[in-house]
């Protein structure tokens, strides 16, 4: 199967990002390149695309034939952007994180509980352990904090001791699946519209990838990687890595509320580093869920960087 993936929310990020001629965008997370297609075509810029996962790349390439000339693509992952870009200044940064449509729909690559594959979940196939060495590495209630942390599951003791118990037979991801909807009470199963092994599967997959972990790393740098007047756009699938976006954003662009004199003596910022573009999140609309489903839990979010001093709030 083809690498074949539909960006979410493309309109939105164009919107957000401005792409300008003779401006340097970085997409990290290219993917099948949909986004990055579009910015590159919005205006006469370059863009440096990143993505951990070989196959990406390689879609990425056939998707920017005829603007390859301005792309530069690398494998490599976004939270060690400071180091990749090696002190060059941009004008716009875009994630789009999670997994993607090709990695969800190739049972090779382990991360759909609906059809059967090893249990894999790298989005790098190339490095780090697969989700059943990470299973048969942890302990019991080391298990249940990843699914409760990560899943935020409130089965997560029952399910870790099940599939521990089951570690000698489990093999496929409709294994796990299946120990899940044996765990999850069957009257809560009727009154969700997720399937029981969603959250499990969610968990294990931002572990075996550390996507948090990621995510911190590029939060923490990102300021410094921007031009004064450039953006950061990021989407998100789910309350954990929105829940870290949205606190940076806001946190980049608090100013203390003493008088400037006052704050600059008491090292507190008195100008934003950031400032807020979407005061709330974006969400796709009814007409973009139609036609792509997988874009109702899609939420953008979109900071601009001012020439301010990167302070760290005080607050």
């Amino acid at each position: 199967m083809a690498f074949a993936h539909t960006s979410v929310l493309a309109s939105e990020v164009l919107g957000g990002l401005d792409p300008r001629d003779n401006c340097v965008y970085v997409d990290g997370t290219i993917g099948g390149a949909g986004h990055s297609r579009a910015i590159l075509e919005a205006a006469q810029c370059t863009l440096i695309g990143i993505d951990r996962d070989p196959m990406a790349l390689e879609a990425a390439r056939e998707r920017l034939i005829g603007v390859e000339g301005r792309a530069t693509l690398i494998h490599g992952q976004f939270g060690d952007l400071a180091q990749l870009l090696d002190g060059v200044k941009v004008d716009g940064l875009l994630l789009d994180l999670g997994v993607s449509s090709p990695q969800l729909d190739l049972p090779e690559r382990g991360f759909s509980f609906m059809k059967s594959g090893p249990l894999d979940m790298r989005m790098d196939p190339t490095q780090g352990q697969t989700a059943l060495e990470l299973i048969r590495s942890s302990e019991v209630d080391e298990l249940a904090d990843v699914i409760y942390e990560h899943g935020e599951e409130r089965h997560s003791k029952r399910l870790a001791r099940a599939i521990k118990d089951a570690e000698d037979r489990l093999a496929t991801t409709t294994d796990l699946a299946a120990i899940c909807a044996q765990v999850i009470p069957l009257g809560e199963q009727r009154r969700s519209k997720i399937h029981p092994a969603t959250r499990t599967f969610q968990a294990l997959r931002i572990a075996v990838n550390a996507e948090l972990a990621e995510l911190e790393k590029f939060l923490a740098v990102f300021p410094e990687l921007l031009k004064p007047g450039g953006r950061c756009a990021i989407i998100s699938f789910h309350s954990l890595e929105d829940r870290l976006v949205k606190n940076r954003f806001r946190d980049l662009a608090w100013t203390s509320s003493l008088p400037p004199q006052f704050a600059v003596k008491a090292g507190e910022r008195v100008e934003p580093v950031c400032e807020l573009i979407t005061r709330k999140a974006v969400f796709a609309t009814e007409q973009e869920i139609e036609r792509n489903p997988r874009s109702r839990s899609a939420r953008l979010r979109v900071c601009e960087r001012t020439a301010a001093p990167n302070v760290p709030a005080t607050r």
